[in-house]
């Protein structure tokens, strides 16, 4: 199994530009579905690492969520509305 990261801060993820914040997620996604699967397979070692990418995708959704409404409404994408 891959070695835990440390935790991530929003502060930190503030200062990265909307590519690597992008990346950052599919990155993190992509770590969840593998944990996921290995522990519908074996046990564990760090349970609680699930819980923390959760964690972590849901505070890169709500920087991304901060910068579309920091935006203004005129920059809002259509598919976005809709």
């Amino acid at each position: 199994m891959a070695k835990a990261k440390t935790k991530v801060k929003a502060k930190d993820l503030r200062e990265l530009s909307d590519e690597q914040l992008q990346f950052s997620l599919k990155e993190t996604q992509e770590s969840l579905f593998k944990l996921r699967f290995q522990s519908s397979s074996e046990k564990l070692d760090s349970p609680s690492h699930l819980r923390r990418l959760r964690r972590e995708i849901a505070r890169i959704k709500t920087i991304e969520h901060e910068r579309l409404l920091s935006r203004g409404p005129l920059e809002v994408p259509q598919e976005v509305l809709s």
